[in-house]
Parts: C-alpha cells; sequence; structure tokens
C-alpha cells in the first residue's frame, strides 16, 4: 500500500466522486464527499488552534452526531492533536468515565454539543462527579468546546507534519467503573491493519459499505470509516439511535443503496428478528451484500443460523456472514475466514476445555457439545500464538492464550506501565486475555482467560450458560453473564447468574425460576443464585467483565439483595390510576403494547419495572409517531413515569 499514514489516503481522494453518507432518517440523507470532509476539517481546526489546542495535545470527543464528530476526527489528525473518542452514553457511568479519561491526559480538552455539556454540568453537582474529578463547572467551561458555539469561516487551519510512527488517536478499552487504560494507536498500526483488511477481503472502489456501529467503537471508527477511505469506498454511515429505533431501516437502506459491506455484532441481529415480519420485508433485496462483519462480542452461532436462514428468502448468501476477531490493541481486526466460503461452526466438548488440553470434537446435537463460530485466519501484518500454561506455544487443537504480534498491534497503553508489564511478553507478543485453539490454520476463541466454570467437577463456557438462559423471551444477548465461584480450596464451586435488572424485586422471582428450570432441564446444573444487578460491566469492545462481578459477590456487594429474594412472595397487582387527558390515555396504551406483562400505573418509573433498553426504543418510536419530534430517548431518562412524560410532551406542543 502506496500511503504512510491515513492522512495521504485521504488527500489522495480528494478529487473522487466518493465520500460519506449520513442517514439521518428514511427520507434524510446527507452526502460529504472526501473533499468536503477534508474542507470541513481543516476549517475546524483553525477554531481549534485560534481557541489554544495545539499539536500534541488531546481532544477527548464527546458527540453523537456523526458527521460533527468525524469533523472533529479529521481537525485533530490533520493538526497533529490527539482525538480520544468517548461513547457520550445516557447514564452517569459514561461521564464518569470522560472525567477519569480527561484527568489522565497531558493538557486533555473536549469536544460535545450543548447538550451534552449542560448534562456534565449537572453531574459535576453530583456525588459521584467529586469521587473522580475536582473540575468546578466553570472550569470544565474553560476544557470544552461546544459545537454550536464554534464560530464558523472558511479560513483553514494549519496543518501539522505527521509520519508513520505519530499517534493517530488514543481508544479507551476499559470498563467505564475501572481505571481506563488508553490503546494508543499510530498511523503505522492503523495502516499496517488496513492492509491486511483489504488484501483479505479484496476491498476495491467498487464496494458500499453501510454501517451503523457507533465511531467511538472501534469497529466503526476503523473498520467502517478509516479503513473504507483508505480504499475510496462509499459508506452510509446510519447513527446507532436510529438503529436501536427503526432496526427495519437498517436492511431497507442496505437494500436501497446495494451495500456490499455490513457490521454487527451479536445483538444486532437480535434485535432485527424482533421487529423482521416477511410483509415489513417484502421489497428487501439483499443480493448485493458480500460480507457481513460478526464480532465486537462472543458470536452465537445459532443467532447466526437464524439470521441466515431468515434472510436467505431476500438473497443474502450463507459466505456473507463474515465471523471476525479483533480487538483495540490490534488496530481492529486479528484474523478473517476466507470471504468466499460459507459461514461454518466447530462443536467441541465443553468437558475438555482447560489451557493445554486437547481439544475434543463433537456432533453438534451433542448433549455435551458447545459450538463456536471459526474466526479465520491471521490477516496480513499479524502473528496469532497460543500458549499453554508455561507460556509455550501449544499444536494445533490444544486450547489455549491468545497471544498476538504484528504492524498492527499497539506498542501500549497511554501512560500505563502496570498495564503494559502485565500485557507484553519480554519477546513483544500481546496476551489477549482471550483464549482459543488453531483448527486446520483457522482460530476459534472459546471464551475469556480465568472465566472457566467448574461444576461438580465438570467444565463449562460461561457463554454457554448464558445462551441457554436467553433461551427466555426476558432476557437479552449482553444482560446475563454467569460465572462459577469457589470461595475456599474446601468448598463445592457456586454457580451464579447476573443478570441486568432495575426494576422491582418482586418481579426478578420469576426471572430467577425460569433460568433455574432453563439451566437444570438442558444442563442437568443447579444454580446457586440469580442475581439482579444495576450494569453489566463490559469493555469497549462488548467483552462481558465477568470477574468484575465475582468480585463484588465475595465482597458481599449482594448479600442484601439475595437477602430480600428469599423473603419475597409473588407479587400482587397494584391499583391501577386511570388517565385524565388524552396525552396520558395514548402514553399508556404505547407502554402496555410493547410490555404486556407489566403492570403499569401512570406514576410508575419505566425502569424500576425492569424494561429493558430494546422495549425503551419501541416505546419511544411509538410515541414519536404518536407525537413527531416530541420526545427523545434520553427523555425517558430523565422523565421515567408516564405522567412526567405526558407534561414534557405537552409543554412541547
Amino acid at each position: 500500500m502506496q500511503y504512510t499514514t491515513i492522512i495521504d489516503a485521504l488527500e489522495d481522494h480528494l478529487q473522487s466522486p466518493h465520500g460519506v453518507t449520513f442517514i439521518e432518517s428514511s427520507d434524510k440523507e446527507t452526502f460529504v464527499s472526501y473533499r468536503q470532509l477534508h474542507d470541513n476539517a481543516m476549517v475546524l481546526l483553525h477554531q481549534f488552534q485560534e481557541q489554544g489546542l495545539q499539536q500534541g495535545q488531546h481532544l477527548i470527543l464527546f458527540i453523537n452526531d456523526n458527521q460533527s464528530f468525524l469533523n472533529a476526527f479529521w481537525a485533530c489528525l490533520l493538526g497533529g492533536i490527539v482525538p480520544v473518542p468517548v461513547a457520550v452514553g445516557i447514564s452517569d457511568e459514561h461521564k464518569a468515565k470522560l472525567f477519569r479519561i480527561l484527568s489522565k491526559l497531558d493538557q486533555g480538552r473536549i469536544f460535545t454539543d450543548e447538550k451534552s455539556f449542560a448534562r456534565l454540568q449537572q453531574f459535576l453537582a453530583s456525588a459521584q462527579a467529586r469521587e473522580v474529578t475536582n473540575l468546578s463547572a466553570d472550569q470544565l467551561k474553560i476544557h470544552t468546546f461546544v459545537a454550536e458555539q464554534i464560530k464558523t469561516a472558511s479560513v483553514s487551519g494549519v496543518k501539522a507534519p505527521v509520519t508513520r510512527d505519530s499517534t493517530a488517536f488514543i481508544q479507551f478499552s476499559s470498563g467505564s467503573t475501572s481505571e481506563p487504560k488508553g490503546v494508543v494507536l499510530t498511523h503505522g498500526n492503523l495502516m499496517a491493519n488496513i492492509e491486511g483488511i483489504g488484501a483479505s477481503d479484496k476491498m476495491n472502489d467498487s464496494d458500499r459499505s453501510l454501517s451503523w456501529m457507533p465511531l467511538t467503537h472501534d469497529m466503526g471508527i476503523i473498520g467502517f470509516h478509516i479503513n473504507m477511505m483508505v480504499y475510496n469506498v462509499n459508506q452510509y454511515l446510519m447513527s446507532t439511535d436510529l438503529f436501536s429505533r427503526r432496526p427495519i431501516l437498517w436492511l431497507a437502506k442496505v437494500s436501497e443503496h446495494k451495500a456490499t459491506l455490513l457490521s454487527s455484532p451479536n445483538f444486532g441481529y437480535k434485535h432485527y428478528l424482533k421487529s423482521y415480519t416477511p410483509e415489513k420485508a417484502a421489497d428487501l433485496d439483499l443480493s448485493s451484500v458480500r460480507l457481513i462483519y460478526n464480532g465486537a462480542e462472543p458470536i452465537s452461532v445459532d443467532l447466526c443460523d437464524q439470521f441466515l436462514d431468515t434472510m436467505a428468502a431476500h438473497g443474502l448468501r450463507r459466505s456473507a456472514m463474515h465471523t471476525v476477531y479483533g480487538l483495540a490493541e490490534a488496530s481492529l481486526a486479528v484474523s478473517f475466514p476466507d470471504p468466499d466460503t460459507p459461514f461454518k461452526c466447530v462443536s467441541i466438548d465443553r468437558h475438555a476445555i482447560k489451557t493445554g488440553d486437547p481439544v475434543r470434537f463433537l456432533p453438534r446435537d451433542h448433549k455435551d457439545a458447545a459450538s463456536f463460530a471459526i474466526e479465520g485466519k491471521p490477516i496480513k501484518n499479524t502473528e496469532v500464538k497460543i500458549t499453554g500454561p508455561d507460556g509455550q506455544a501449544v499444536a494445533e487443537d490444544v486450547t489455549g492464550d491468545v497471544q498476538i504480534r504484528g504492524g498492527n498491534v499497539t506498542h501500549g497503553y497511554y501512560q500505563n506501565d502496570a498495564a503494559n508489564a502485565q500485557a507484553f511478553t519480554g519477546d513483544g507478543w500481546l496476551k489477549t486475555g482471550d483464549t482459543g485453539f488453531v483448527h486446520q490454520g483457522e482460530l476459534i476463541i472459546t471464551g475469556r482467560s480465568k472465566e472457566i466454570i467448574f461444576v461438580n467437577g465438570q467444565n463449562y463456557f460461561p457463554h454457554d450458560l448464558e445462551s441457554i438462559a436467553l433461551l427466555s423471551p426476558q432476557l437479552e444477548l449482553g444482560k446475563v453473564a454467569a460465572f462459577g465461584i469457589t470461595q475456599d480450596v474446601a468448598v463445592e464451586s457456586a454457580l451464579l447468574m447476573f443478570v441486568l435488572f432495575r426494576g422491582d424485586l418482586k418481579e426478578f422471582i420469576a426471572i430467577d425460576r425460569e433460568i433455574t428450570s432453563l439451566v437444570g432441564e438442558h444442563l442437568g446444573l443447579e444454580v446457586t443464585h440469580v442475581i439482579p444487578v444495576k450494569r453489566i460491566p463490559k469493555t469497549t469492545s462488548g467483552k462481558i467483565q465477568r470477574s468484575v462481578l465475582a468480585r463484588q459477590y465475595l465482597d458481599g456487594d449482594f448479600d442484601g439483595v439475595l437477602k430480600q429474594l428469599a423473603q419475597l412472595q409473588e407479587p400482587s397487582p397494584s391499583r391501577i390510576r386511570q388517565p385524565d387527558n388524552s396525552v396520558e390515555q395514548q402514553l399508556l396504551a404505547i407502554c402496555h403494547n410493547v410490555i404486556q406483562d407489566k403492570i403499569l400505573d401512570l406514576h410508575t418509573n419505566l425502569f424500576e419495572v425492569g424494561i429493558s433498553s430494546l422495549a425503551l426504543t419501541e416505546i419511544h418510536e411509538q410515541i414519536d409517531n404518536a407525537f413527531p419530534g416530541k420526545l427523545e430517548v434520553d427523555d425517558l431518562f430523565e422523565h421515567p413515569t408516564l405522567s412526567a412524560l405526558a407534561e414534557l410532551v405537552k409543554s412541547r406542543q
């Protein structure tokens, strides 16, 4: 590849007719050519430089709007400023993470919008804020660029000299409540990875990509923006919020624009299928799709099959399901399967999974079989090694720890010697924290290190038990976690199932019983505790941090809730107050339509009854149909009762 930096690639495409189309709704799209993207960024760079932002300094990008995000991202790159993407989110934990990151950066500043800035100021008044930052509201104002307040001008900034070894951006990969670790990626790292991606998947300027992945995620910013720009691909970007509210629009836009390259982790397929009906998709044509990148979280083989079987009627080929492995530390991609082969998996004995043990293959329908997607061979510029308990490489079909090395792999975490010492071996290999094996030259990821569950002398994968629990229609992917605990060598292991739940504990009893029954029926295992938790901790790449929950359990954090659950009886219906006006009536009818198994009152807090995020997006979509433009998703979090939402709607009419 002839490019030294990703800036070289953008400047080489200034005469190209291709660019980025921002999908804002079913009938509103904005096209920005690569020339316009470059020029917009240069103008914004002038504003940054006028306000004192210099080469080498850091700018946190804390903004949801994709077009504003990319303008700022490229302004930073062109000026030698280091962008630090951080997800805006909706909870105080996301804001706390931002301030944790800000405290670690040298002369760090923030780029955000007016709404997010106001929420950051509100957060500073909370007790949680005092645990993570000493900034005052006035100091925050000094540190922050607010997008709407930046003056428009036609003057371009001054481009900085950038080399292959220059830092392109920093991706913070830790969970929001832990100490953040910043993965430092250079232009050389990115170009090495992009070269490998293109060589494996034969990308060219006749491709069209479409993605709803957030640009704060490595799959979004690297895989479906930078990578596509380097190969001069016409790219379409849909906001994650729009996909959450209207999943059907995702593949409708793919059909409309004849997209060839897509991406989605597990949750996206399930979310889409819940809204899909043959009638809604009668005109859907997916014959243009070459590849759908499936990664960013553990891959469900059954869900892949379900999605492919359903979409086959619309022309989607089985070879399109591209199950891949990667991580932020690798600048995104590590291994890809052959793009021309159908989706495939292997099934192995779940009882033979210890590091260093040979794999035992079984028929997929065997009672002891666990199925895993094949995630292909290492891409160009990347090496993969599987190591045993002694740290030495093992043979094919032997489970071990996955290590990687190559030009795409980060040289380390930002100002974090302890994390670097733990992650890297003496000869330069990065320990990914994942476990797996190589079969016929291809990589299969089986789980995370130290997260194998031992029950009654048998071994189980956490995701296997989670898949059984997910047979319950009350649960969602990524919102249940399994872990095995041994508090003492003389004590038998305890099997714990953690479930994301923020409602009334009385309503949790049914979930407890259903999970216990499902796991018992399918695996013959006794679940020691089903524990409701307010969050399932994850890394930014979507990997569940089960050990965090296990530590909280051992520390006694859940003793109180377990005691309450042991004492609770079946819930009894509460008296429901009748609505007083038509707005209240419509909102109540919408909520009853979406969450039919809950007893709702106008003063019921939606989150206290255990509403899921997907149900929340369905509620918001139906409210938006009834009252167009009157409520945003964030409003449901800030006004969680129907009476409060009704007042808000009326105030905006």
